[in-house]
């Protein structure tokens, strides 16, 4: 969480230098996460698919406005000259533009008219660090092209080109709207995984916390809070992106995928609830915490009371018989020395015997 924490502060820091400039500049304000651009291009239709690694923007121009579907997909948005290109060449809007570089976006939807755009974000789980990593990315959706941008190469699309490959797949026999959706379907599965893993967090910490607590727990269970709010903050409003796609009219969205949106938002809907019925649970478990730590030191002051109570009146024998007066007719008694014990140790085990009696032992 440290890193991430820091890959903020470097993320407000350069977007502080932004202040001042045109609404359209590029500028981007995130951290070069790739050492090169990486570009990867399909382009299909029911009868063939092409699939390709080009090297530069350029390659793509003569795919542009040919029958069928193109998906053009960029991994790495530190090059700005690559970006500005890919809109002019798909004429993606500047504003557009301006929140694909600005990777601190809010899941949202626009509509440009001759195009629309969305921003989520992908979200995965790292095994070894055990948090979540995510990442923006950005659809740009024209009539038979698709464009999507990401910040480093290596996503959650996979399955989606596996049934592109496939010759019977009915992404194929679709237009460019469902493929937007195959991959925003593709992101919100990929958080049932994610919540899965912090289900699986929750359980070891749970275990953990009954069996033995230490400060090494609760540390843990603040890291897995601050994980569930980092996954709250990219699913709700994508509820809301999702919402708005659905109830948008445009040309670029045919009436057939009407029902396949509105089962991608009742998945963000059941995302939601799943997230807050983890938190609800973190939030019992801290508490259990608390009490726990709280039981064990009652447990420990009443041990020390009840000590300390057995002590008094034998504190008070002791003293008594310890005074230096000269005529104390216990001295001169030949079994005084022993009956002070007696009368000691019975007076303590009344006392246990009461403390018993009353359960508070």
């Amino acid at each position: 969480m440290a890193k991430r924490s820091n890959g903020k502060t470097r993320l407000m820091r350069r977007t502080r230098l932004k202040t001042g400039m045109s609404p359209e500049t590029l500028v981007h304000t995130g951290e070069q996460r790739a050492e090169g651009v990486r570009l990867g291009l399909f382009h299909y239709n029911r009868d063939s698919m092409r699939e390709a690694v080009p090297r530069t923007v350029e390659e793509c121009a003569s795919l542009v406005g040919q029958p069928g579907v193109t998906w053009f997909d960029i991994d790495a948005l530190h090059d700005v000259q690559t970006i500005e290109k890919v809109g002019k060449l798909f004429g993606v809007h500047p504003l557009a533009l301006e929140d694909v570089l600005n990777t601190n976006q809010r899941p949202k939807f626009e509509d440009y008219g001759q195009h629309l755009f969305l921003v989520l974000r992908m979200l995965q789980w790292d095994v070894a660090a055990g948090v979540v990593r995510g990442e923006q990315v950005s659809l740009a959706l024209g009539k038979n092209w698709l464009v999507s941008f990401q910040e480093t190469p290596g996503d959650v699309f996979d399955p989606v080109r596996h049934r592109l490959r496939a010759e019977n797949g009915r992404i194929r026999q679709m237009g460019t709207d469902f493929l937007a959706f195959s991959l925003l379907d593709a992101v919100v599965d990929n958080y049932f995984v994610v919540l899965e893993r912090v289900g699986e967090q929750l359980e070891q910490l749970e275990e953990e916390l009954l069996a033995n607590p230490s400060e090494k727990t609760v540390h843990a269970l603040h890291r897995l809070k601050r994980e569930l709010i980092y996954i709250r903050r990219a699913v709700w409003p994508l509820r809301e992106a999702v919402a708005a796609l659905d109830r948008r009219e445009s040309p670029l969205l045919t009436p057939q995928l009407q029902p396949y949106l509105r089962d991608l938002h009742d998945h963000t809907v059941q995302i939601i609830d799943t997230v807050e019925t983890c938190r609800d649970m973190l939030s019992g478990m801290l508490d259990l915490y608390v009490s726990t730590v709280s039981n064990r030191m009652n447990e420990v002051m009443k041990v020390l009371t009840i000590i300390a109570t057995i002590f008094i009146p034998l504190t008070f024998l002791a003293g008594v018989y310890g005074m230096n007066f000269k005529h104390m007719p216990e001295l001169e008694w030949p079994l005084a020395y022993p009956a002070l014990w007696a009368v000691m140790i019975g007076t303590a085990l009344g006392m246990l015997y009461y403390f018993r009696k009353k359960k508070w032992l």
